[in-house]
């Protein structure tokens, strides 16, 4: 059975073409776009959440996004089990909806940061990373002003020990140190998961590194490892 990838827009999304692109042109799959005032993901296998400054970045990011008639539709789909990936300002959405524990703050240097990042996969166990293994140094670039990621200490404890740390910032030989850390997110942490697994938010852009001749490849193994997840729950 084909699959089908909606693309959620808000007003003040702009990295939906790049995921579009990325899903129909160099994956090869169906994928749709659904703006912010859609009430129904019926027929959807999968949902991304992409980055910009949806609403302006009014109030925090993804403040007002939250509160749009398709995020009621997003939650939905999450607790039936379908896998939502947010990027960026999709990260920063995910996590004001409740579907993600945790805030994204103003980036510890008070600067946008724009350019490629190296990740350590923490967790290959998700829809998002089953193509890759625990150890694997990825290079997807980051270009935000609010990545700095926190929660309480006791929630922190509790996805540590649950493996809900899908990818930290490291240096290029896979050290998670200080340097590598882009915005000051605590402990380098660069993407997290709900406890389920299905739910992946992270600051860094894959749909920006899926072509060779742009810059590298990286990001496909998320792209892959999602398609590969849906046939597999289809199968």
């Amino acid at each position: 059975m084909p699959s089908r990838f909606a693309i959620v827009v808000f007003p003040g999304t702009w990295s939906d073409v790049d995921w579009h692109h990325a899903i129909t042109n160099v994956l090869g799959v169906d994928a749709e776009y659904v703006f912010h005032k859609q009430s129904t993901l019926a027929g959807f296998d999968a949902v991304i959440l992409p980055g910009g400054f949806s609403y302006g970045d009014y109030l925090r990011p993804g403040a007002i996004a939250h509160l749009s008639p398709v995020m009621r539709s997003v939650i939905d789909f999450a607790a039936g089990g379908g896998p939502v990936i947010g990027s960026c300002n999709g990260f920063q959405v995910l996590c004001e909806s409740g579907l993600l524990p945790g805030a994204l703050m103003r980036n510890r240097s008070l600067q946008f940061r724009c350019h490629p990042q190296n990740l350590l996969v923490e967790r290959a166990a998700t829809p998002f990373t089953s193509l890759s293994s625990v150890g694997d140094i990825l290079s997807i670039p980051v270009s935000h002003g609010d990545g700095n990621y926190y929660v309480d200490p006791e929630a922190l404890a509790l996805m540590e020990s649950k493996g809900q740390i899908a990818f930290r910032y490291c240096d290029p030989s896979g050290a998670v140190t200080e340097d590598a850390n882009p915005n000051g997110s605590l402990n380098n942490i660069a993407g997290i998961t709900n406890e389920a697994g299905n739910v992946l938010g992270l600051m860094p852009h894959p749909e920006r590194v899926v072509e060779r001749e742009l810059g590298g490849t990286d990001g496909l193994l998320v792209l892959h490892s999602m398609l590969e997840s849906l046939h597999e729950h289809v199968g």
